[in-house]
């Protein structure tokens, strides 16, 4: 994969747009910028958890339908889903059909309300993870880091599934918990700048 590719005002982007013409709205507006609100921080790990072993490609062109199978991601909502919602959900053609993936996020969901009661949010929770310099590798050249297992480990023990190190680190990319546009892309300034403003939510 290149280390860049010509956008369509022909400025470099991160490589991996190359893939389809449809990354370039979610990496120019989304991906990398810093997120504090919990319904789209929990749908971020969801969608991420549904990549583990498919194409980004083809989660990104579902999020809508995953994002009204459950309940545009309000882990309140989801929480309260039974075996019965499970069965229906294997049914829907619109998402990705794998059980183990669906259970998780019911699951997730209510550790997400779990967590909400222990650490005030979701943000508060993840945003203590940010690793206080930037790693020595350059971007998008590891799969995981030391932050991301921490953050797989210690979800493990609260009882999350599929929040696997590089599931997390995926995650940590997408919701601005670092800056992993390469250098020469012409986003990462607009990440540096969105992530300086930043106000990052604390523990309570």
């Amino acid at each position: 994969m290149p280390n860049t590719v010509k956008g369509p005002d022909g400025k470099p982007r991160c490589g991996w747009c190359a893939a389809t013409e449809a990354f370039f709205p979610y990496h120019d507006k989304e991906w990398g910028f810093p997120v504090d609100d919990d319904r789209r921080l929990f749908e971020k790990l969801c969608l991420e958890s549904f990549q583990s072993g498919l194409s980004w490609r083809t989660i990104l062109a579902k999020r809508e339908n995953f994002r009204a199978a459950f309940k545009q991601f309000d882990f309140n909502k989801v929480a309260k889903f039974s075996e019965t919602d499970v069965e229906m959900l294997l049914l829907d053609a619109g998402i990705v059909r794998h059980r183990g993936k669906i259970e998780a996020v019911i699951n997730n969901a209510r550790r997400a309300r779990e967590m909400v009661k222990e650490e005030g949010s979701l943000a508060a929770y993840f945003w203590q993870f940010e690793p206080e310099e930037a790693p020595d590798t350059a971007p998008q050249s590891v799969s995981t880091s030391d932050a991301s297992k921490a953050i797989s480990r210690d979800l493990k023990k609260r009882g999350w599934k599929f929040v696997g190190p590089t599931t997390i680190y995926a995650f940590m990319q997408a919701m601005g918990l670092i800056n992993d546009h390469v250098e020469d892309c012409v986003t990462r300034k607009d990440v540096d700048k969105a992530r300086k403003k930043f106000k990052r939510p604390s523990i309570r």
